[in-house]
């Protein structure tokens, strides 16, 4: 029953920080698509497991670790969305310090500001005894 309760807590996650992502871009760019579902559930999904498990006392380096995280998430995602598949939804070309126009340092930062927001609401979770550790 517990793994049971732990798979619907990891979707539930999964589908909120889905959710909340592209709300994020439909405010920050006016537009999303569903391909970012996917991509801002399991950016959630990273930054709630090293909020949780990995015990990293500092709220800076957990921050860090989770805007490296997305950003790589974002790569990755990029190559096989954009270039690979050419669904062209987004283009970093024109942003100083891009790689391949799918990452660039602005937005790696914004994933940095952002990870302090979310890491508040896990230091929450965690506080509230709502334990449930996901390994991925």
């Amino acid at each position: 029953m517990k793994i049971l309760k732990k798979i619907f807590f990891g979707f539930g996650l999964f589908f909120y920080g889905g959710a909340i992502y592209c709300l994020i871009e439909v405010a920050w760019r006016g537009w999303t698509h569903p391909t970012m579902f996917i991509v801002g559930g399991l950016a959630f999904l990273f930054l709630y497991n090293i909020s949780m498990t990995l015990g990293i006392k500092s709220r800076l380096l957990r921050c860090a670790l989770g805007a490296f995280c997305i950003t790589l998430l974002e790569l990755g995602s990029g190559i096989i969305i954009n270039i690979y598949l050419g669904m062209g939804v987004w283009d970093y070309s024109a942003r100083p310090f891009n790689f391949l126009g799918q990452i660039c340092l602005l937005y790696c930062f914004l994933w940095f500001l952002l990870s302090f927001a979310f890491d508040e609401i896990f230091s929450f979770i965690k506080k509230k005894q709502i334990d449930f550790r996901l390994r991925l």
